[in-house]
């Protein structure tokens, strides 16, 4: 299932006719089909396999003005859907219509689907690593080759689409002592190839640490974040990027480019060739281009759609993304990636006299504001560079903007989580409270 095969569908085409012959004078016809072939494992033995199969088509079009928006999963009636969205433009207030001409633009398809078979003795061998070192957990996981087609279509000439094949695997050791039970996860996000040993040794390194349960310290002390934690640092900075939050003046950095928001060690961008979340073309069909966010701590640039761009004075940043079919684009990131260090994650531990480790949390981030207070699922409590232990009941609290500004150290390990490619890092002085 490739973008020939959305090239070689000529529903699009039927609706684009049907809406101009209908009486609107553009429309647009939005389709995404999704192929997964997900691989279980539950309680250290292969569970089940299975495939899904999606497929959804959004079309929007403009009478007098008016833009309707109608969705449909499966199989389509053209002329139905194109009823549908006429009859909801005429419940909408009248807006320039603003659509992307073909730009003579072709766009490869990424990635390599992988057998069902590779990705099932990856599961086995993650597995019988970890049991290697603990035979008493319980490992479940989900592996996954996920094919993803896209493809834009318009009545001025726009037809860009391609297919993205990201692998991806999660994975979770459980280990019951006693009375206690403890929950290690982990997972990648990849194309080509998934690394099972890489996940195993992450695994076992945070079951190592977790041998002993060591009380939490208390008040301000630096904290690590690994960089599957750090993500909710990076939520923050996102929101307050967005251009609509900057129109809104929500964002505390509406006032600030050009000026210094965080430290000077930090650089963020977004790089539309970089890993599993590269992307060519945003949902309104402009290329997708590099842009740093942040230089050495100087705000340098927001990002927006075509709308929010217009209004800013700026133009859009190739970031129209629809949160969903049924949704108009919208600012959004494709991925964010923050420039690492060359500290690797044991020698930011060395560094730490008396500090904690925060490596799982529950519940969400901060918000627009920046203000966090977050349960940590699984910590660990380091003294005099060493860990000596996993702390439980215990929350870390402070403020997103403030704690970028007091960044101890940066580290060199970043990875993808989620759509964000981070480092580990050492916030000085967060506010500490356990048992």
């Amino acid at each position: 299932m490739g973008s020939a095969n959305f090239s070689h569908d000529t529903l699009a085409e039927q609706l684009l006719d049907l809406a101009i012959k209908s009486g609107a004078e553009a429309a647009e016809v939005y389709q995404s089909r999704s192929l997964s072939r997900p691989i279980f494992f539950e309680a250290n033995r292969l569970k089940q396999l299975e495939t899904s199969q999606a497929e959804g088509t959004a079309l929007r079009l403009w009478r007098n003005g008016r833009p309707g928006l109608a969705v449909a999963y499966g199989m389509v009636d053209p002329q139905a859907m194109v009823d549908k969205s006429l009859a909801l433009s005429q419940l909408n207030e009248p807006e320039s219509v603003e659509l992307n001409s073909h730009s003579g633009q072709s766009y490869p398809d990424v990635g390599q689907s992988v057998p069902v078979e590779v990705m099932i003795g990856w599961g086995k061998e993650a597995i019988a690593l970890i049991r290697h070192v603990y035979p008493d957990v319980l490992c479940n996981g989900d592996w996954e080759c996920d094919v993803e087609t896209t493809r834009l279509v318009n009545t001025r000439g726009l037809d860009c689409h391609y297919t993205d094949t990201t692998l991806s695997c999660y994975m979770s050791a459980e280990w019951v002592r006693g009375d206690d039970f403890l929950s290690v996860s982990d997972g990648q996000t990849q194309r080509g190839e998934l690394n099972p040993e890489k996940l195993a040794q992450q695994i076992i390194q945070r079951l190592n640490w977790a041998q002993e349960n060591v009380s939490t310290p208390t008040g301000r002390v630096p904290v690590l974040f690994t960089s599957k934690a750090a993500d909710m640092l990076w939520g923050t900075v996102q929101a307050a990027l967005n251009g609509k939050h900057i129109l809104e003046q929500a964002s505390p950095w509406a006032e600030r480019l050009g000026k210094p928001v965080i430290a000077e060690t930090l650089t963020l961008y977004q790089d539309p060739e970089a890993g599993p979340y590269s992307c060519p073309f945003d949902d309104e069909g402009l290329p997708t281009k590099s842009l740093v966010f942040i230089e050495n701590g100087i705000l340098q640039n927001f990002y927006s759609d075509r709308t929010t761009g217009q209004q800013l004075g700026t133009g859009s940043t190739g970031n129209g993304f629809r949160p969903g079919l049924g949704s108009y684009p919208t600012p959004g990131l494709f991925n964010c990636l923050i420039k690492p260090g060359t500290s690797s994650l044991t020698d930011l531990i060395h560094h730490l006299y008396n500090g904690l480790i925060v490596d799982q949390m529950l519940g969400g981030g901060g918000d627009l504001s920046g203000e966090f207070a977050i349960n940590i699922d699984l910590g660990y409590r380091v003294k005099n560079g060493e860990v000596i232990g996993r702390v439980k009941d215990t929350m870390v609290a402070g403020n997103v903007y403030a704690a970028l500004k007091q960044l101890g150290e940066l580290g060199g390990d970043p990875d993808w989580n989620g759509s964000c490619y981070t480092p580990s890092l050492i916030i000085e002085g967060l506010s500490i409270t356990g048992k």
